[in-house]
């Protein structure tokens, strides 16, 4: 059996689950006025939270993507920068997807 075919159906079932969980949570109930402008407030701090940290990270990243190719070749580093986007997407989308939820729990 090819361990890569298996990899990439398990991510692939994974995303899916995720885009069912999050199309459940998020047709719940958002809760009263109250709730929903605190949770609006706590959208607003993460993703100015989120939209500084990356800054850094991407200045930080996009140094080591230079160093990677300079030393080990193009193939590592555009391992690295497809690995760092997809991470960064998923804790975006995480974040994201977590605040959205935080008043209907």
């Amino acid at each position: 059996m090819n361990y890569v075919y298996s990899a990439i159906a398990a991510g692939a079932l994974a995303i899916l689950y995720g885009l069912v969980s999050t199309r459940w949570v998020l047709k719940l109930d958002a809760g009263n006025e109250r709730m929903q402008e605190i949770a609006s407030a706590v959208q607003v701090g993460a993703k100015a939270y989120l939209n500084r940290q990356y800054t850094t990270v991407a200045i930080v990243g996009l140094l080591m993507l230079v160093i990677l190719w300079w030393a080990l070749g193009w193939a590592v580093a555009g391992g690295f920068f497809l690995g760092a986007v997809f991470s960064g997407a998923a804790g975006y989308i995480g974040m994201n997807v977590s605040v959205r939820a935080n008043s209907r729990t």
